[in-house]
């Protein structure tokens, strides 16, 4: 129950202090904005946070910056991206740089992904 409590708690540290580049996809997400799909930002799921669920879609999307380039971030990534297939979602993961030089290419991707074009 303390986990449970304690992992909402950073998840909404989390919607307060988004990134410029979470803050950018989240405006193309949010309100069903994106082919009318329901995007949470920074939600809890199991016992990690995803940057962005769509739950009916099974899929995370993943916002890296330039933090997830150590030996140790990368390998954190890779048990997250583990837990999240084992239970059944498919993780994208895109970079800063692709929100700020492609924001409609992410969003063509994310559509891609959920229409298992991708």
């Amino acid at each position: 129950m303390r986990q449970t409590r304690v992992l909402t708690q950073r998840a909404r540290r989390l919607r307060r202090d988004l990134t410029a580049a979470e803050r950018k996809l989240w405006h193309a997400l949010r309100a069903h904005r994106l082919a009318g799909l329901s995007f949470r930002r920074q939600a809890p799921c199991g016992p990690f946070i995803a940057d962005f669920l769509c739950a009916a879609a099974r899929l995370v999307v993943e916002v890296d910056g330039a933090t997830h380039s150590s030996g140790e971030e990368l390998e954190y990534d890779r048990r997250r991206d583990a837990w999240f297939a084992a239970n059944g979602y498919r993780v994208l993961r895109v970079t800063n740089d692709d929100v700020y030089r492609n924001l409609d290419g992410v969003c063509e991707t994310i559509l891609a992904r959920v229409e298992g074009r991708g």
